[in-house]
């Protein structure tokens, strides 16, 4: 149970803060609905898990590939880079479509899905989070396969319903709102995503101080 109860804390800590995998989520959530919104989540959990995944098999390669201020550079470079075109892409975007009957086919939920993939995975500080708590917990308290699993699948359970919820709360909000709101919504999200974008490059001193 005390696996279980870290678990949920620090899932819950994660939940509650608002970074790109947020704005992602609740744009396509408030655009496009349920269904490609939880595409979106998909590819962040799926890229979360590989990570973990990874974590675990090699942890003591990975933390020294983590601390190498190339990764630093090479990932935050890309994941900027990418957070910027596609905020500038989400902000420049004028015909936005809001049909409560948008259906989602194998190949935009391929969209979503890789939406959600990269602006999680190609963030530095995912790896950077998910081998301290691999390595603080596995290495540092000596932790076994089984308090493993109890740990890091309370966390994924977390993250999985509170943003399943986001996405949620995003479609019922833009049922009460017009056309125009959403349009507006839409290019904040596209402008916060690229201030993530900068501030990325910013943090891993590709943008000098």
């Amino acid at each position: 149970m005390q696996f279980i109860a870290e678990g949920l804390l620090l899932g819950l800590t994660l939940a509650i803060l608002i970074g790109p995998i947020f704005v992602a989520l609740t744009q396509t959530g408030m655009q496009n609905g349920l269904k490609a919104g939880i595409a979106v989540g998909t590819g962040v959990w799926v890229s979360d898990i590989l990570v973990i995944s990874a974590a675990y098999l090699f942890i003591h390669q990975l933390n020294e590939v983590v601390q190498n201020s190339d990764f630093h550079f090479w990932m935050g470079m890309s994941g900027g880079l990418i957070l910027m075109a596609t905020g500038l892409y989400t902000f420049m975007k004028t015909n936005i479509e809001v049909n409560e009957k948008f259906e989602i086919s194998s190949k935009t939920y391929f969209g979503y899905f890789t939406k959600g993939f990269l602006v999680n995975f190609i963030n530095p500080f995912t790896f950077i989070f998910w081998i301290g708590v691999m390595s603080t917990n596995v290495i540092g308290r000596n932790i076994n396969g089984l308090q493993t699993i109890l740990l890091f699948g309370s966390i994924m359970i977390v993250i999985v319903f509170t943003d399943s919820l986001k996405v949620l709360m995003a479609k019922m909000i833009r049922t009460k709102v017009s056309k125009k709101q959403i349009t507006y919504i839409s290019k904040m999200a596209g402008a916060l995503l690229i201030l993530f974008g900068i501030g990325l490059l910013y943090k891993t001193n590709i943008i000098p101080h």
